[in-house]
């Protein structure tokens, strides 16, 4: 087999491959004369891949340049730093440069040495040793145990021989924590022209003095990592993303990936994502990784965060990317579902008005509604079914749950309007709350309320009572009835002592809940909340501007936002007026404690001889009447029996003790006959 029937002749591997064998047929003959001035030629009857005389024939031409001259060029090797790569590859290669170097060698090592290359090479440099020039710096090739720097092994890095040979390889170090991403499918027009804006700034930087680093700000990593692939792909570079974490914190390792990640830039023309959006700010040892990677990088690197890092010595370019705009939106749902849109009688016009997904979540939804990935154009008849809306919908609130369930509490909802025992005024409020969530999008975009002004779209809502009034019960009849998630955030936990921790918090929370639009419910305002406190020091200062952030993101959040307290005096009115909705939950009298008895026992209860007008002079609240009710059910269970006024009233001396009050015996006059 010839040398060059290993490729194929016409292609570039194989002229590739040619060149390299020319070079080291070449680096042969130097160790071949060498050996005869001392000693016969060593035997013909070894294997080997370079002939001896005659060469295959000329190689093809080819604009690329050959992998050897580019790799000199790039690093900057002199000619003796070339051969003495290329004595390392003629010894992987070709199995006689062994046998000439054991000749050449007094101590018969079979490996090429510094030694050798000094003695047999022209134009010899000791710096070529040291660790500043390429051969080291760059680990082209690696120092193997000897008993000196001369006389020790070296052996070309494994990367750089595949390199040479034309072969595609990536570095396996590299490859371990630095992985390739992938062409992306068409993009969006407004994530498109961020794309073509970062391309631009990388051609144009590329003539100045230093490459500018990019920046890609804001909450969808999704559509950042495929603005970054479309943005290589228009300059013919390849791109490959470190996640937070992958990055080492040891600075050794740390040192090493950077170096080899640099060398492997040069060798394919690659750009570097660096995700930083799962990075904990509290990781001090990671954070410090990542700012010296950010600091001593020299190539095309796109940083991915949440937040706006602060520039170094490198030019720091940002761009903010948005979620697809709502039209954006549309048009996905509409290429996704295919045929199947015009069955789905509007409904993707109530998703897209609800939802605020990127282009991955939309297809991903609409796979699952399928069942599986390929042809949703061809299968408008399951999208098109009686249940096929409601299921688009559900599983649109299934993928906003995952990053809302690490920071809140979910709250299934189980009440209906039916539950409610209100006054009307309060009533009628809780029904307007539900039809502005329901008008928002007709309202601000078609009737173009949002064109006269973003400030105060929010939909924020304060509920104010004690304890058991019926504040989270009312938040879960709105939830019922908009069909959307129901998260309860306690402010008292996250509330931090830690100046500008809760602002931190309270950022995470509304984040995560943007994309499914869900219900916020801020228990325990009191804890944020208060009179306006007068600034005495940094932590009045910023117990404020915590304050105003959360009513800030109250005001731009799509969804509900609740607030509840049970002292709704101590809120300043200056907070109150950016609020849209505030309900007062009343204590109940005595005709809506009856009422609340009649609706408190399920339809599947059994009961007997209850008497609701006896009940409602229990001087207690809803929430301590359905525990009243709940603890009877299980006494008349237990007992085999329907639920009657003597479990009640067993479990009314419970309730009443839990609260530290005395039943009295006006309250119960009558429940028992002796």
């Amino acid at each position: 087999m010839t040398a060059l029937a290993l490729f194929d002749p016409d292609t570039w591997q194989a002229a590739n491959w040619h060149h390299l064998l020319m070079a080291i047929a070449s680096l042969r003959q130097v160790l071949e004369q060498l050996v005869d001035q001392e000693q016969p030629a060593v035997s013909a009857s070894a294997p080997s891949i370079v002939p001896n005389a005659v060469q295959p024939a000329d190689p093809l031409h080819t604009a690329t340049p050959f992998a050897l001259e580019h790799l000199c060029k790039t690093f900057g090797l002199t000619d003796f730093e070339r051969d003495v790569l290329l004595l390392c590859v003629g010894v992987e290669l070709d199995p006689i440069f062994s046998l000439l170097c054991a000749q050449i060698q007094s101590d018969r090592q079979r490996s090429a040495t510094f030694s050798l290359a000094l003695n047999a090479l022209a134009q010899p440099h000791w710096s070529a040793l040291t660790p500043q020039r390429p051969l080291r710096q760059w680990r082209l090739i690696d120092i193997g145990e000897g008993p000196a720097l001369t006389l020790s092994p070296l052996r070309i890095d494994e990367r750089i021989l595949h390199y040479l040979t034309g072969v595609p390889h990536c570095e396996g170090r590299v490859l371990g924590m630095i992985k390739p991403v992938l062409p992306t499918a068409e993009l969006v027009p407004s994530h498109q022209q961020v794309a073509q804006q970062v391309a631009a700034v990388w051609l144009q930087g590329m003539s100045s003095p230093q490459l500018p680093i990019v920046q890609l700000c804001g909450d969808d990593p999704a559509g950042k990592r495929a603005i970054a692939s479309t943005a290589c792909h228009l300059l013919s570079t390849k791109l490959s993303a470190l996640s937070t974490p992958a990055i080492p914190t040891n600075p050794t390792d740390l040192t090493t990936l950077m170096l080899l990640w640099e060398r492997e830039v040069i060798l394919s023309q690659s750009a570097l994502l660096l995700d930083c959006d799962s990075l904990d700010s509290s990781d001090a040892a990671r954070e410090g990784a990542i700012s010296q990677w950010i600091e001593q990088s020299t190539s095309l690197l796109i940083v991915s965060s949440r937040d706006r890092r602060r520039a170094g010595q490198r030019p720091l370019i940002t761009f903010d990317v948005a979620l697809p705009t709502k039209s954006e939106q549309r048009l996905l749902w509409n290429e996704t579902l295919g045929d199947a849109t015009a069955s789905l009688n509007g409904q993707v016009e109530a998703l897209v008005a609800q939802f605020n997904l990127n282009a991955p979540t939309i297809q991903a939804v609409c796979v699952e509604a399928i069942g599986y990935g390929d042809g949703l154009a061809d299968q408008s008849t399951d999208l098109a079914s009686s249940q096929q809306p409601a299921t688009l919908w559900d599983i649109c609130r299934a993928q906003a749950r995952p990053r809302m369930d690490d920071m809140a509490q979910r709250i299934i909802p189980a009440a209906s309007w039916d539950d409610l025992v209100l006054p009307e005024r309060e009533y009628q409020v809780l029904r307007s709350i539900a039809a502005h969530v329901r008008q928002r999008i007709k309202v601000y975009d078609e009737w173009g309320f949002a064109a006269k002004g973003q400030r105060g779209l929010g939909i924020s809502a304060l509920f104010a009572g004690t304890s058991g009034t019926g504040k989270t019960m009312s938040a879960e009849v709105l939830a019922q009835e908009l069909r959307l998630d129901l998260y309860r955030i306690d402010l008292s936990s996250v509330v931090s002592k830690y100046i500008g921790e809760t602002e931190k918090n309270l950022r995470g929370v509304f984040d995560a809940a943007e994309a499914g639009a869900t219900i916020l419910l801020f228990d325990e305002a009191d804890a944020l909340f208060g009179k306006r406190s007068e600034v005495k020091d940094s932590h009045d200062r910023y117990a404020n501007m915590e304050v105003s952030y959360l009513l800030q993101r109250m005001e731009a959040y799509q969804g509900l936002a609740i607030l509840t307290t049970n002292m709704k005096e101590s809120i300043d009115t200056a907070f109150l007026r950016r609020i849209r909705f505030i309900v007062k939950f009343p204590f109940p009298d005595f005709q809506q404690r009856v009422e609340i008895w009649r609706r408190i026992f399920p339809k599947a209860t059994p009961t007997k001889d209850l008497d609701e007008t006896k009940l409602a002079k229990l001087n207690v609240a809803g929430g301590n009447i359905r525990n009243i009710a709940i603890h009877a059910a299980f006494l008349a269970a237990d007992g085999g029996e329907p639920v009657q006024m003597k479990h009640l009233l067993e479990a009314a001396w419970s309730e009443y003790i839990k609260m530290e009050r005395t039943l009295t015996d006006a309250e119960v006059k009558g429940w028992v006959q002796c």
